[in-house]
C-alpha cells in the first residue's frame, strides 16, 4: 500500500519511522555507556525486538528484559528496559497502520462493487478489441484474405496454401467441391501432397469460420455445423488399439456424427489391414459418407476405390500431379482424374537398384510389365555395409603393464590426500591395488597413486613384508602351521 494512500497512513509511517529512530538511539545510548559489559560493540535484533549483546556475568548490571542468548550461553541479548515502552509504541502504530490499510481496501472494494456493471462491460470491450486487433495481425503475418460466406454448400479455394507453410515455398492449390460434387477420392503418389492437400482445405474452411482471413488469393466457402476427421496413425498399445483398429474406431465415430451439413477429411482410407478387406472397407465407408449427404475428401491408394468413385452418384476423383520425367511431384491437384501410386518411380529415385525393381514390377503386374518400364537409374546393386559385430573382450596390453606397474613394498603417494603408503596387494585385472597407511589399509585406483619409492630400492631382495603388513600373531599362526606341514610329511616319508 503507497504511503499516500491517505493523509492517515502517511501520518501512521512517518510516527513509525520515528519510533524505530528513537529505539536505536536508546539502545545505542545504553551500549555506550556500558561498554565493559557487552560482548560487542553492536546493536541486533532477536524475535523483533532490539537487544544489546551483554556478558552473561553482567547480566544483572543491565536492566531490562532477556530476549535471547547465543548458542554457547556465554552472551545475554538484553532489551533495555528504556527501549521496551518504544516498542509497545511501535506496535500501537502498526496495529493502526493494519487497521488503516483494511479500512483503504474496504473502501475502495465499495468504490469498485458500485461500478462493477460499467467495469464489466469495459472488460468485455477490451477483450472484443483485443480479439479483433490479433485477428488483424495474423492476417498481416500470413498475407491472408477475406473470404465469400455462403450456405449453399459449395466451395472454392483460389491459390490457397497451408496455413503454417512458408507462403514463399509452398505450391498454391485449387479447389472447387459443391453443387453436384460433394465427395472428391484424391490418389497419387507418396510425397505427393495428399495430406497437406486435405489439411490446407479444411484448416481454411475453420479459419473462415472463426472470422479469421484465408491463406488464399480468393475463398468462397460455405458454413459447416462440424468438422471431422481421421488423419495419421493413432496407435495406442496403453488401450490395446492397433493402427487399423485406431482408424476404424475414429471412422465409426466421424460416421455416427456425420450429416449433410458436415465437412469430412479422411487420410489412408482402409489402410493397415489386409488390402483386399481394407479396400472393401473404404468403399463400405465413402457410401455411408456420401449417404450422409456431407462434403468430404479422402485419399486412398486402392484402385478400385478409384473406380467406385467413377461410378458413384455425387463423387469425383482427384489426383497429385507427378512428373515422370523429372520424377518428382508437382503438387498439383487435378480434379476430375485419377492418380497412380507411382511406387516403383519414386523407389527409383530414392535409389533402389535396377535389379529389385524388376523383382517388384514382375510380382505386382506380370513379366510383361518389365517391358514397358522405362528405367532410369542405373546405380549398380545395393552394396552391404560393414556393422559393427560382437566380440568376446580380450585382455590387452594395458592390464600386463599395470599389473607390472608397482610391486609389493614400493612407496607410493596417494592422491588428492598426498599421503605415503605401502603396496601390500599388487594391481588386480580391474586396475585396482591395496596401499598400507598409517593404521588402515585402502583399496585404491591406480590413477590415485603415483611411485614415490622403488620396493628393490627400500628392501633386499629376499626381504619378508609379512613383518610389515601382518600382526605378529598372525606371523606366528602362519608359521606354526608350515611348521606343521614340514614335519607331517618327514613322519610320512619315514
Amino acid at each position: 500500500m503507497d504511503d499516500h494512500a491517505s493523509k492517515e497512513l502517511e501520518q501512521i509511517r512517518k510516527q513509525l519511522i520515528t519510533c524505530e529512530e528513537q529505539m536505536k538511539q536508546k539502545a545505542e545510548q545504553v551500549l555506550r555507556s556500558n561498554k565493559d559489559y557487552m560482548a560487542d560493540n553492536y546493536c541486533t535484533f532477536r524475535n523483533g525486538r532490539i537487544c544489546l549483546p551483554v556478558k552473561k556475568d553482567y547480566k544483572h548490571k543491565i536492566s531490562g528484559s532477556i530476549i535471547d542468548k547465543s548458542s554457547t550461553g556465554s552472551t545475554l541479548f538484553i532489551e533495555p528496559a528504556g527501549v521496551a515502552k518504544y516498542y509497545e509504541e511501535l506496535q500501537l502504530l502498526k496495529i493502526s497502520e493494519e487497521n488503516e490499510i483494511y479500512r483503504i481496501l474496504y473502501t475502495l472494494s465499495a468504490f469498485v462493487s458500485a461500478s462493477a456493471p460499467v467495469l464489466y462491460e469495459n472488460l468485455t470491450m477490451i477483450e472484443k478489441l483485443d480479439f479483433i486487433f490479433s485477428k488483424g495481425k495474423l492476417s498481416l503475418d500470413m498475407d491472408g484474405t477475406e473470404p465469400a460466406i455462403n450456405t449453399e454448400r459449395r466451395m472454392k479455394l483460389t491459390e490457397a496454401r497451408h496455413p503454417l507453410m512458408d507462403k514463399d515455398t509452398a505450391v498454391p492449390l485449387q479447389f472447387e467441391v459443391g453443387e453436384t460434387i460433394r465427395g472428391i477420392v484424391i490418389t497419387g503418389p507418396n510425397t505427393g501432397g495428399k495430406t497437406v492437400a486435405i489439411k490446407t482445405v479444411m484448416l481454411n474452411c475453420i479459419m473462415a469460420q472463426c472470422g479469421l482471413h484465408v491463406t488464399c488469393r480468393q475463398a468462397d466457402i460455405c458454413m459447416n455445423n462440424s468438422y471431422l476427421c481421421d488423419i495419421g496413425d493413432g496407435q495406442n498399445l496403453s488401450e490395446n488399439l492397433s493402427t487399423f483398429s485406431a482408424h476404424i474406431t475414429n471412422v465409426l465415430e466421424v460416421l455416427s456424427e456425420a450429416d449433410k451439413d458436415s465437412f469430412v477429411i479422411m487420410d489412408e482410407l482402409g489402410s493397415g489391414t489386409d488390402p483386399t478387406e481394407g479396400m472393401g472397407i473404404a468403399i463400405a465407408i465413402l457410401e455411408k459418407l456420401r449417404k450422409s449427404g456431407a462434403i468430404f475428401l479422402v485419399t486412398t491408394h486402392y484402385p478400385e476405390v478409384k473406380e467406385y468413385a467413377v461410378r458413384a452418384e455425387d463423387i469425383v476423383n482427384a489426383r497429385m500431379a507427378f512428373d515422370k520425367k523429372t520424377l518428382r511431384p508437382t503438387y498439383q491437384m487435378v480434379i476430375g482424374e485419377a492418380g497412380e501410386s507411382c511406387a516403383f518411380y519414386i523407389a527409383e529415385r530414392l535409389g533402389m537398384p535396377e535389379e529389385m525393381l524388376k523383382v517388384a514390377i514382375r510380382a505386382a503386374y506380370g513379366e510383361e510389365a518389365i517391358t514397358s518400364y522405362a528405367f532410369q537409374n542405373t546405380k549398380d546393386p545395393v552394396i552391404k555395409k560393414s556393422t559393427a559385430k560382437i566380440t568376446k573382450a580380450k585382455t590387452g596390453k594395458r592390464n600386463v603393464e599395470l599389473t607390472a606397474r608397482y610391486k609389493i613394498g614400493d612407496s607410493v603417494m596417494v592422491y588428492p590426500e598426498k599421503k605415503i603408503g605401502i603396496v601390500c596387494v599388487p594391481i588386480n585385472e580391474k586396475g585396482v591395488l591395496r596401499v598400507q597407511l598409517p593404521n588402515k589399509k585402502i583399496w585404491i585406483n591406480h590413477k590415485r597413486v603415483k611411485l614415490h619409492v622403488a620396493a628393490t630400492e627400500l628392501y633386499p631382495e629376499d626381504y619378508d613384508f609379512s613383518i610389515l603388513f601382518e600382526t605378529v600373531e598372525n606371523r606366528k599362526k602362519r608359521h606354526d602351521m608350515q611348521r606343521k606341514y614340514t614335519d607331517s610329511i618327514i613322519e610320512s616319508e619315514d
